[in-house]
């Protein structure tokens, strides 16, 4: 089966959740708002990237899908898809995850029961969840980086 890529814009600078005139807040995903509340909380990575599949899953309907990093296991990536072809599920959508800078984060993998091609909604739910994705990873990231200096200016006043 063809693989089925969509090169997703970058919206993790827009301003999510997103108002209705009737002043009620909009999320794309239902669980979105709880998403945010886990970033926020710093649970860690796995767990958060679970959630966005699970939510994800949820919305779409017999779906399995996955984010996957760029420092995983290429031969564990290789496991998933041949347990996904053995269980009879199709390739349904590949989608980057990306910071702003068009750098990539990861990607989102998406398996179907059916072999069909996402419906413009369904691909509104993906970007969405692709964009969750990238401001958890960010956010991650940005704690490693934040508790490194600490530990290397603790580290250098220790010394002195």
């Amino acid at each position: 089966m063809a693989d089925n890529h969509f090169p997703l814009r970058d919206r993790s600078q827009e301003r999510w959740p997103r108002h209705d005139p009737g002043g009620e807040i909009q999320y794309l995903l239902r669980a979105e708002g709880q998403i945010l509340q886990s970033i926020s909380a710093r649970m860690p990575l796995a767990e958060i990237l679970h959630k966005i599949c699970n939510a994800l899953n949820s919305e779409i309907g017999n779906m399995i899908s996955l984010v996957s990093l760029p420092n995983d296991d290429a031969t564990g990536l290789a496991t998933i898809v041949k347990s996904a072809t053995l269980f009879g599920l199709y390739k349904f959508c590949s989608a980057r995850v990306e910071d702003g800078n068009d750098k990539s984060l990861g990607s989102l993998e998406m398996y179907s029961c059916v072999p069909r091609r996402p419906f413009l909604s369904e691909i509104q739910l993906i970007e969405r969840a692709a964009c969750l994705a990238a401001i958890a990873i960010k956010h991650h990231r940005q704690e490693d980086n934040h508790s490194e200096s600490c530990s290397t200016t603790l580290k250098r006043e220790v010394l002195i």
